[in-house]
């Protein structure tokens, strides 16, 4: 994927009420396709610590009902906990239709517009959840090929089969 250099929208984003979860990301003016928007940040963690940490979001979200887990991969031995209060990026949503996509550069993660996004539109982007508990995780993204499930789109068309199954 090309990234466009220049220009970085974090500026020209908003964070507000969601339709889709809690608070969300917008767009306070059109955003060109392919451009870095806002840098995920966070405290760079081990694989244990990150595991660790999770374990600990997960817990504590089952008490307050809330997203929990902000933990983005950066390579084989370290991860991103994104859950600090000057990580913007972490209101942005699921969605199984997003707009935008995470990109590892020069070890950053950034969140880069896949389409042009328009005035007013929400950022989001596919979480790309395994398939083991998907249950856990509903979506309410509401785009027309919502598998219901927060799962990665490589496994969308086996759980629509298997949620169909159970239907009859």
């Amino acid at each position: 994927m090309t990234v466009r250099p220049g220009k970085i929208y974090t500026d020209h984003i908003i964070v507000q009420k969601s339709g889709v979860h809690g608070k969300g990301l917008y767009a306070v003016e059109d955003i060109p396709r392919n451009v870095r928007i806002i840098e995920y940040i966070g405290d760079k963690v081990t694989k244990t610590e990150s595991d660790r940490r999770a374990d600990r979001q997960i817990q504590k979200s089952k008490n307050n009902k809330s997203g929990a887990v902000y933990i983005f991969t950066l390579n084989s031995k370290y991860d991103i906990d994104g859950n600090v209060p000057e990580n913007t990026a972490r209101f942005i949503n699921h969605s199984c239709s997003p707009n935008c996509e995470v990109v590892i550069i020069s070890n950053r993660h950034w969140v880069v517009s896949k389409r042009k996004i328009k005035k007013d539109e929400e950022l989001t982007y596919d979480y790309g959840f395994d398939f083991d508990n998907f249950s856990a995780h509903p979506c309410r993204c509401g785009s027309e090929n919502c598998a219901g499930f927060i799962v990665a789109s490589k496994y969308r068309t086996k759980l629509k089969k298997i949620l169909s199954e159970k239907n009859k």
